[in-house]
């Protein structure tokens, strides 16, 4: 672990509320459970891996959790554990954007000079440790690079139309192992042929994984984001009085809904780099399939009965079936995904 001085600070994202997945909870719970807090194999949630990854990177008093305040019924049942930091309730989900800004401000409070790495806590990755050390050199990368945000890309595996992609452009230098690049443009979920188009050209996955100054990042908010940020320097002024609760909840009564990635990243593709995660599995569990699909892949079995995902499996496979017959004519027959980076190692230690 770097040194005391040194060490950046995280921000996990653990307000969503893990709608396309609620049907697939609410059968095998007997309630909706936002995915992050639910245990899909092994003892450990969503959120318990990102927090350990968290603090791998940081000490827990630099470990900041963004939740909603509607699910205090799902964390009071979980155990809380020393190394989980503090958690900042948001008021109301409004999108990705609130939820980053209200981290970042309180991030900012506790140390303006901070490099911020930005965790969602709803995804899977594999091997762990590989994915922390990608991080590393992210946040190495991101204090060399100063005035841009680093984002971390992942290799597509398949021709995933439901994903942000990252198009890189120039070289911007190497960390040892790690290459880092400039950012051409951002496509938000694709059609199917374009997601083809993206793959051979060597775009990646946009993970939601960043790492930044603080003060970049609130400057760039500032620029891109003017009708959001004037609430959070209201808040980020009455955090640690007597006025926070009170503010927080007025902000947040007026505060329009704003997403990240589409309002900020792609408008300011300019000020963003890229790097590409190394022998890293990672996928973001909004479909079942998705969920099943990873886990076999390391060779685990998921907590819930498969039995469950009948209708969603069936209907997966006949949209995949369709989806191949309408791309024929937009890419070349013998295109093949690209084999899941890090599958081999995959196997090295099992999801617990």
């Amino acid at each position: 672990m770097m040194a005391s001085m040194a060490q950046p600070m995280a921000v996990v994202l653990a307000g969503g509320d893990g709608m396309r997945l609620r049907p697939l909870t609410e059968r095998w719970l007997g309630r909706h459970v936002p995915k992050q807090y639910c245990t899909f194999a092994g003892t450990r949630s969503m959120l318990d891996h990102t927090l350990d990854r968290a603090a791998r990177l940081c000490e827990p008093s630099r470990i900041l959790t963004v939740v909603g305040r509607h699910h205090r019924d799902v964390l009071r049942g979980r155990a809380p554990r020393a190394t989980d930091g503090t958690f900042v309730e948001q008021p109301a989900n409004l999108d990705t954007a609130p939820g980053v800004l209200l981290g970042l401000v309180h991030a900012m409070h506790r140390d303006p000079d901070a490099t911020l790495v930005i965790l969602p806590s709803d995804h899977f990755v594999y091997p762990e440790w590989r994915f922390v050390a990608n991080v590393q050199a992210a946040i190495q990368a991101a204090e060399r690079l100063g005035n841009r945000i680093l984002l971390l890309g992942a290799a597509p595996t398949d021709i995933e139309d439901e994903y942000g992609w990252i198009v890189p452009s120039d070289d911007l230098g190497r960390q040892p192992a790690h290459r880092v690049f400039a950012v051409e443009s951002f496509v938000e979920k694709p059609a199917p042929a374009e997601a083809a188009r993206l793959c051979e050209r060597g775009a990646l996955w946009n993970t939601l994984v960043l790492v930044a100054r603080a003060r970049t990042l609130w400057e760039l908010a500032c620029e891109r984001l003017p009708g959001l940020t004037p609430f959070f320097s209201v808040l980020q002024a009455a955090i640690g009085t007597r006025r926070e609760a009170r503010v927080l909840d007025e902000v947040y009564e007026t505060m329009p809904r704003v997403n990240f990635s589409s309002e900020l990243l792609e408008r300011a593709s300019d000020r963003i780099a890229v790097q590409s995660l190394d022998g890293v599995m990672w996928n973001d569990w909004g479909q079942p399939a998705r969920i099943v699909e990873s886990l076999l892949a390391i060779g685990r079995q998921p907590a819930f009965s498969l039995r469950l995902l009948q209708d969603e499996l069936e209907a997966c496979a006949e949209g995949v079936s369709r989806q191949r017959d309408s791309q024929r004519d937009g890419r070349s027959r013998d295109f093949r995904p690209r084999a899941a980076a890090g599958a081999g190692a995959a196997r090295e230690a099992a999801v617990s």
